[in-house]
């Protein structure tokens, strides 16, 4: 009985933290603006894929990201400023409305729009971002058994399934605000995502100066 409480506490845990990570309420908003003027089925084939490209990428950093990371001699930080950098262009065409015209452009181009935004930004790194894959590395190194392992992978499954069901449900928002609404939260978005960008780039840049400076 203390061996399951102990199972639960750790699978608690695991939740827990990556769920306030990956924060899909705080990003349901930015999928909103991002899939307003997309059909019902063009949403949730958007989020299907957005939450698939989250789940395989923290998978494969779980089981061979600081591998990866110390062949490519890459750094957490590092990842942090390239997504800075790519979040703070989707929010500067989000300030400016760039995604309010697609109800006028071919058919062909919104399956392609709703292919490229499903992997970036909505699957990486708004999902699966730095924090999230640095969470899922730390605790995979921390689960030594397969009991442990598989609680992991099972919190992840989890996670991903919540925030699946946490963006198709945001839909309803989208239909009760209506054009105007959509576009004055598109541009409140952006702004925030600039926000997000700018703290994202320099939680990644600080440090590299820092080592920098210390001659590290």
């Amino acid at each position: 009985m203390n061996n399951t409480h102990e199972l639960l506490t750790v699978g608690l845990l695991y939740f827990t933290s990556f769920f306030t990570l990956i924060n899909p309420l705080g990003s349901m908003p930015v999928f909103l603006t991002m899939t307003s003027n997309l059909s019902k089925a063009e949403k949730t084939k958007t989020a299907l894929k957005a939450v698939a490209t989250a789940f395989i990428t923290l998978l494969i950093f779980a089981f061979s990201g600081q591998m990866l990371f110390d062949f490519f001699g890459i750094s957490v930080n590092s990842f942090r400023i390239v997504g800075g950098i790519i979040f703070f262009v989707m929010g500067y065409d989000m300030l400016n409305a760039r995604f309010s015209s697609f109800k006028s452009i071919p058919q062909e181009n919104v399956d392609e729009y709703v292919n490229d935004i499903s992997v970036t930004p909505l699957g990486i790194p708004m999902i699966a971002g730095p924090g999230a894959i640095t969470n899922s590395i730390v605790l995979m190194e921390d689960s030594p058994s397969f009991v442990l392992k598989a609680i992991l992978i099972g919190t992840i499954v989890f996670t991903m399934l919540l925030t699946l069901l946490i963006y198709l449900g945001g839909s309803k928002i989208t239909k009760f605000l209506g054009e105007t609404g959509n576009k004055i939260m598109l541009k409140l978005m952006g702004l925030i995502v600039m926000v997000i960008a700018v703290e994202f780039f320099f939680a990644g840049l600080r440090p590299i100066l820092q080592s920098i400076l210390n001659g590290v």
